[in-house]
């Protein structure tokens, strides 16, 4: 096949040979989007090397409690196997059999508990790992478009959406096209059921210049409540919805280039855990009392 980045220069000379002015534009334009498209392409690919990531690492937990659970349940199978060693050797012995037996049935169930919550965990597991994997699919417009990331930021499946997305510089309404993203994302968002989301507004480090605003916790937690405000509109139901502001302070990566601080300027709406996913703090609560 003929590469067409190879004809288009030695066109060109034809083309300017003959006072083709017209052509040599054209050329000129056509090399542009060639180079726009090159860079377009880079980008998606890398972006989608990311969430590949994510989801290989979640599936890579999922198979470590698997293998967690199998060996929990082997374990059961040699204390049941010991255990009727002692009742063989208890019988010899003329021991306490029966006051023998409940001890190692009491260490039975323990284990038997332990297993349960492993697989309880190991379900959580497989069900975060199934929402990713749906929201991604149905988010996958935003994505390529450079529009929206998902991520899993300590151990919750968070949307980011970049503020100049959703808001002019500066300002704490939300745009036209910002309006156009949020409703797909708001789409989506309202038919995950029994799960609250937490709209987080994040700002760079450059200090507030303008009168509305006197600094950056007042600018990150207006934008987060526009956001709010906007899904509320657009179907999802206000009781699973919270705004926060976290100013500059939950910053992405260092605010040392205009490109850093682009970043660090994002909405997050972050898919809390329901209470049945949290820690058992049963103990702890003993532990107070």
């Amino acid at each position: 096949m003929i590469n067409i980045k190879y004809l288009l220069p030695g066109l060109a000379l034809v083309l300017m040979a003959s006072g083709c002015q017209k052509y040599k534009d054209q050329i000129a334009g056509q090399q542009d989007e060639i180079s726009k498209l090159n860079i377009d392409l880079s980008e998606l690919t890398d972006g989608r090397e990311v969430l590949l990531g994510e989801v290989d690492g979640l599936e890579a937990n999922v198979a470590a409690l698997d293998e967690k659970n199998r060996q929990l349940e082997a374990r059961i199978l040699t204390l049941v196997d010991y255990m009727r060693e002692l009742e063989t050797a208890l019988e010899k012995l003329g021991g306490d059999k029966d006051s023998m037996a409940a001890k190692y049935q009491t260490t039975l169930d323990e284990q038997q508990k332990l297993i349960d919550e492993m697989k309880r965990k190991q379900a959580a597991a497989q069900a975060r790992l199934d929402t990713l994997k749906r929201l991604l699919g149905k988010f996958k417009s935003l994505i390529a478009g450079g529009k929206l990331n998902v991520r899993i930021r300590n151990g919750k499946l968070t949307l980011e959406l970049p503020s100049a997305v959703l808001f002019d510089s500066g300002k704490a309404e939300v745009s036209e096209s910002g309006l156009a993203t949020l409703g797909e994302v708001a789409g989506v968002l309202s038919q995950i059921k029994g799960r609250e989301f937490q709209v987080a507004g994040h700002t760079d480090n450059v200090p507030m210049t303008s009168g509305r605003f006197k600094d950056n916790w007042e600018l990150s937690t207006a934008r987060s409540v526009a956001v709010v405000r906007a899904l509320q509109e657009m179907g999802v139901r206000p009781k699973n919805l919270s705004a926060s502001g976290y100013s500059e302070y939950q910053r992405m990566v260092a605010n040392d280039s205009k490109e850093h601080k682009a970043q660090n300027r994002r909405i997050e709406i972050i898919l809390m855990p329901n209470l049945d996913e949290l820690p058992d703090m049963s103990e702890l609560e003993k532990e107070i009392k």
